[in-house]
């Protein structure tokens, strides 16, 4: 039976390096999943690069734009995927103006949860714990953080394992420790 993991906390929390720890004891081959959109500036750029520089260079590495879902079928067995991260998952589905692509959305995002629910590969997701600050003023970040709320509570709800990161320190919500 493969796993599922969701590992959610906060920006510079530790997530995503706790979901590479992990990834390091398997003991099959890896796929890195990078979900992030490459912008133009420079601090998204450092961003990535400290990614990248943490990374095993033996580590497979898939950009998969918005078809995450789709991609994850074709997962070897017996490997494990990393995925990093759904909130940036999610915002390729808003264009340059903050206008919400509902109807891909909502199709991408039923077949990730159909794929989580029987995966042909160990899945470790990483997401944003969005809900913990004031509520957005602006619409469309108020929308953002809605959905991945949303997308959060449903991926946790399909997984076997969900672990909560802050402060660089695991707490295991569901599932074995």
């Amino acid at each position: 039976m493969t796993t599922t993991h969701l590992i959610s906390g906060g920006a510079r929390s530790g997530k995503s390096r706790y979901a590479e720890s992990l990834a390091l004891q398997h003991g099959g081959a890896v796929c890195y999943v990078a979900t992030a959109e490459r912008r133009p500036d420079a601090a998204f750029a450092e961003r990535i690069a400290h990614h990248q520089a943490r990374r095993p260079a033996h580590w497979g590495l898939a950009e998969v734009g918005r078809h995450l879902g789709e991609a994850l079928q074709y997962a070897a067995p017996g490997s494990l995927v990393l995925v990093d991260c759904l909130g940036m998952w999610l915002m390729r589905f808003f264009d340059e103006h903050g206008q919400f692509d509902a109807d891909a959305w909502q199709q991408q995002r039923s077949i990730l949860l159909a794929v989580l629910a029987a995966p042909p590969a160990a899945v470790v997701l990483v997401s944003n714990e969005v809900g913990w600050g004031v509520v957005p003023l602006g619409a469309e970040t108020r929308h953002f953080v809605d959905e991945l709320g949303r997308l959060n509570q449903d991926v946790a709800q399909v997984c076997q394992r969900v672990t909560l990161v802050a402060c660089g320190q695991p707490l295991v919500l569901k599932g074995a420790a």
